[in-house]
Order: structure tokens, then C-alpha cells, then sequence
């Protein structure tokens, strides 16, 4: 299966489904994220399959097989990259981490962006602080990313060097939380 077919799967599943998520999610406090509703009673899956903006991440999340962690007990925190994050990869390459030979490095890139704790911006940030302007971040997947404060935005840089900044942060879950990203990070290449 393609990512294009992966991809227009989901996005048909989210127009059924987003419009009565979003009606009752007015009276929550959740930034809204891809246009769909984000409720902190839901697993990071059940919301994630929802963002119009996260369709390409969701499929290779289905691909690795990860879904049914991902709506484990957790605590998750996810750096989820957009679909335009993953737009920066050629889709020839992205085409390929979806195949099942490479299920175990498209795990290992997928889990490089999970962190096995409940870690809030503000948490992130007074890390950042205690630790003179950088954190290093332990992943799941084996990766340590770097974690700075540019402004007041909170940006990650991978083992290659590769920046991603949050760009919507503390979006809660039942079983962790998710922060948006704006790039894909890699494992060390």
C-alpha cells in the first residue's frame, strides 16, 4: 500500500468524524490541532487519527505497528511531526520506510520522537533552564535529542544536527500528552 492510499484512508475516516469531535469540544481548554478537536479523555491514536495535519505520520505509526503502544497506559510524550514535516523527505524515500522490510528502521525514527514520560512545555522549558540552555532528551527509540528555548518556543535538534521547532505544545492525552512539530528527526545516520 502507498503512502497516497494510507493517507486518503485516513483523511476520510477524520471528515466523518471530525465534525461531531469538534462540536464537543468547545467547553475544553486542548488546542485544537489539523482542525480536529484534541480531548484529554482520549489516547494520543484516538486524537491523532482526527488532525488533518498529522494523516502521513498516522500511516507510518500503522506501518511500524506502533498503534497498539500508542494507546498503551503510557505516560507518552510524542513529537509529532505534520505532514508538511514529512513533505521534507522525498516520497520515494518515505514510500520505502513504509514498506515492511524497513518496519524496523521506520520504528526506530517513529520512536526517536516518543519519550516514556508526561512532559508539559513548562516542564521542558524548566529543564532547558536548570540545565544552562539545553536538555538532553532520552527517546524510546535510543535517541538523545537536544532540547533548547528559542524565545519562547521550545526547539529539538536530533544526532544530525536536524532542528524541529514546537509549534503547538501541551496538547493532552489520556495517556501522555502531544507536542506538534515542524520536522521529521532522525536516529543517527
Amino acid at each position: 500500500m502507498t503512502l497516497k492510499t494510507l493517507t486518503t484512508a485516513f483523511l476520510t475516516a477524520t471528515v466523518v468524524t471530525g465534525a461531531a469531535f469538534a462540536e464537543s469540544h468547545a467547553g475544553t481548554d486542548n488546542p485544537m490541532v489539523g482542525g480536529a478537536a484534541m480531548f484529554a479523555d482520549r489516547n494520543i491514536v484516538e486524537n491523532a487519527v482526527n488532525s488533518a495535519d498529522h494523516t502521513t505520520l498516522v500511516a507510518a505509526v500503522k506501518a511500524a505497528g506502533l498503534v497498539d503502544t500508542l494507546m498503551g497506559d503510557g505516560p507518552f510524550t510524542v513529537f509529532a511531526p505534520t505532514n508538511a514535516a514529512f513533505d521534507m523527505i522525498s516520497d520515494e524515500s518515505l514510500n520505502a520506510l513504509l514498506q515492511p522490510e524497513a518496519k524496523a528502521q521506520l520504528t526506530q525514527i517513529l520512536t526517536c520522537h516518543v519519550v516514556a514520560a508526561n512532559a508539559m512545555s513548562d516542564a521542558i522549558a524548566g529543564m532547558i533552564a536548570d540545565d544552562g540552555g539545553a536538555h538532553p532528551v532520552q527517546t524510546v527509540g535510543g535517541c538523545v535529542l537536544q532540547a533548547k528555548m528559542e524565545g519562547s518556543r521550545i526547539t529539538l535538534t536530533d544526532e544530525n544536527g536536524r532542528e524541529a521547532s514546537v509549534t503547538i505544545a501541551d496538547v493532552r492525552q489520556s495517556n501522555g500528552v502531544i507536542h506538534v512539530i515542524d520536522r521529521v528527526l532522525l536516529p543517527t545516520q
